[in-house]
């Protein structure tokens, strides 16, 4: 037994990485390794994949997804210059929209279009409600022309240190049917190295499933390196709005915040019809009545008993003409003969 034992210990020594405590840490880190592996895949995020790299205008490219929020609904657009300007760079009017289903994937056909700005290009899927979440996948239209990535700016990152706030109040008109308006008030700090001087914002405002409306908005300000300013841009929706409507800020191409905002019904817009349908059926009703009376005949044998009622003359019967009527004064009675008694 000590021969075989010290036979044992040999071969271990000879043969490296055999030992009890080696294989205790190899069995660890493996198992250390595929608990990693699997935390990085789960927090890749959202993913998109494309059918095919290139395609011309007028064809299709079909798109799918895996590791979305299920049953989200997202938006597939083609874009140009890697979307580095927003959708500005995107063919928004060729656009799809798809839902995912329980498992956060999707599968959807994409026409494909030319977008407004040149290649290189990306198709770019993007929740429309919730939290923000985006991917992309290169992908280039055949045709199109390519021109270089324009030079990022240089400056300060902003950065969303406080909850956004929307300030103001709906006023008299806006009972009325004005366009609704309010302030976006934000503080934001700058961790870059450099300044942020008068950046440039897109305030977007959407309703229910549709994407929101861009618009660019310059803040006029400084935003030194290292801290935080308040920045204030008008928001401003169309006449007659009312519901549920989401106001989002993006900067670099990237959403800072994203706020709801309830808008009230425009009562005064329905009272207003309202009134409108009773004081125009009366208008007319009176205006109706008025020519009606205007236009019928008169009664003269009315008229000619209340003229004998005010001046106090007989009335003429029917059956008689005024020369003809029997008169008061004359007398009936017979003249008598002579020598009658």
């Amino acid at each position: 037994m000590a021969g075989l034992a010290l036979c044992a210990a040999v071969v271990l020594a000879l043969v490296p990485g055999t030992s009890a405590s080696a294989t205790n840490v190899s069995m660890a880190d493996v198992a250390a390794a595929k608990v990693s592996v699997t935390d990085v895949s789960a927090a890749d995020g959202p993913s998109v994949h494309v059918s095919k790299k290139e395609a011309g205008k007028g064809g299709t490219v079909t798109v799918t997804g895996r590791g979305w929020r299920p049953r989200t609904l997202l938006t597939l657009l083609i874009c140009g210059q890697n979307m580095i300007g927003g959708t500005n760079a995107c063919a928004n009017g060729d656009g799809r929209a798809v839902t995912t289903d329980a498992h956060g994937a999707f599968r959807k056909s994409l026409p494909v279009a030319e977008p407004p700005k040149p290649c290189p290009c990306v198709v770019h899927v993007a929740t429309v409600t919730g939290a923000p979440d985006a991917a992309d996948a290169v992908f280039k239209v055949a045709g199109h022309p390519v021109a270089p990535l324009p030079k990022e700016r240089t400056g300060g990152r902003l950065a969303v240190v406080a909850p956004p706030r929307l300030e103001g109040s709906s006023g008299l008109l806006t009972w009325f049917g004005a366009p609704p308006q309010r302030e976006l008030a934000v503080m934001v700090g700058n961790p870059g190295p450099a300044p942020a001087k008068d950046p440039v914002f897109q305030v977007g405002t959407s309703h229910g499933v549709f994407a929101p409306e861009w618009e660019e908005q310059q803040w006029r300000g400084t935003v030194p390196a290292g801290k935080k300013a308040e920045v204030r841009l008008p928001v401003e929706l169309a006449a007659g709005a009312h519901g549920d409507y989401l106001v989002s800020l993006k900067y670099g191409g990237k959403v800072l915040v994203e706020q709801p905002w309830g808008v009230g019904m425009p009562w005064g817009v329905t009272l207003f019809w309202l009134l409108l349908c009773v004081v125009v059926p009366t208008a007319v009703f009176r205006i109706g009545m008025a020519l009606v009376n205007r236009v019928r005949p008169r009664r003269t044998t009315a008229t000619a008993h209340s003229r004998t009622r005010t001046t106090g003359e007989p009335a003429v019967l029917p059956w008689f003409t005024p020369d003809t009527a029997p008169s008061t004064t004359t007398s009936t009675e017979r003249p008598t003969s002579k020598g009658s008694a």
